[in-house]
């Protein structure tokens, strides 16, 4: 290899470090950002290269970290550059879901009017709703359109968690929208199992006024 090949191959190394260190650099001013609601420093970052989709070390999208954090103006400036509003992060998790666990209504409202959908496979925004009782997040999504019975992965329903955290205002909203009381997963849980396990016995008289005998 001669000097000048030499010399060519140090500079690219050279400007590929200092391409990453930028990246690395962008990146942080980006979550401070977010956390921060600093509108404008997030609107120059996308203009000088940011890519929107960018994760974190966790798997979480820009869009994700704003939503879980409840920042409504952070979400409508990352949503004005368009990302993919259901992506999901490595437990399945999305924007709205985070949003609706974290019980950022705002933010649930926001995403929801951007096109993020209250169904979905597996684990839903709802059961994310009733396992934290946001009980307000969870009539916005059944006025949406949320699926009150849809089950989770591994079975679990909106009521099932309900009934396993004993929030009684939760279990009310759930059957007056036509949860079934009666279901039963695959595993052979069911909301009155759970509410008996976690001795919730006022949990356990409403289920059986709903008619849940067993």
């Amino acid at each position: 290899m001669n000097f000048r090949s030499l010399i060519r191959i140090l500079a690219l190394s050279c400007l590929a470090l200092q391409s990453q260190g930028v990246h690395a650099g962008a990146y942080e001013d980006m979550l401070h950002a977010i956390r921060t609601d600093d509108q404008t420093t997030i609107i120059d970052l996308l203009r000088r290269g940011v890519d929107i989709e960018t994760v974190s070390p966790q798997g979480e999208t820009l869009l994700m970290l704003a939503a879980r954090e409840g920042k409504p103006i952070v979400i409508e400036t990352l949503l004005a550059a368009k990302p993919r509003i259901n992506a999901r992060n490595p437990l399945g998790e999305t924007a709205l879901m985070l949003a609706a666990i974290q019980g950022h209504t705002e933010a649930v409202k926001m995403l929801i009017a951007a096109g993020a959908p209250v169904n979905q496979s597996g684990w839903t925004p709802l059961i994310y709703a009733a396992a934290r009782d946001r009980v307000d997040i969870a009539k916005l999504l059944i006025a949406k359109g949320a699926n009150v019975n849809a089950a989770a992965d591994n079975g679990t329903t909106a009521l099932m968690m309900a009934a396993r955290e004993g929030y009684l205002q939760m279990l009310l909203l759930l059957l007056e929208h036509g949860a079934d009381a009666k279901y039963v997963s695959p595993s052979g849980h069911s909301a009155l199992s759970l509410a008996a396990d976690r001795g919730n016995k006022e949990i356990e008289f409403m289920l059986r006024k709903a008619g849940v005998s067993n």
